[in-house]
């Protein structure tokens, strides 16, 4: 078995996912997520799509970067 790095569960069907060179243990998708999913600066919801970036920022939607000072972003491409 193998240890969530996230809750510390000892876990049978822990995964691993490797992001920036390291590799990490869970015992689910919601320790992953909580763990290495972004945090948007503007409404604080975890990024677990695509989102959008300005620099190093990365933002949940095109409205939260304009909320935050950011234009020129947009959600999808028409």
């Amino acid at each position: 078995m193998a240890q969530c790095e996230q809750c510390g569960n000892d876990y049978s069907r822990a995964f691993q996912v490797t992001m920036d060179g390291q590799t990490h243990t869970f015992d689910s998708f919601e320790c992953a997520i909580t763990a290495l999913a972004p945090t948007c600066p503007q409404c604080d919801a975890r990024v677990i799509g695509h989102g959008v970036e300005k620099g190093d920022t990365v933002y949940c939607c095109a409205h939260c970067a304009e909320m935050d000072g950011v234009s020129g972003l947009n959600d999808s491409v028409s």
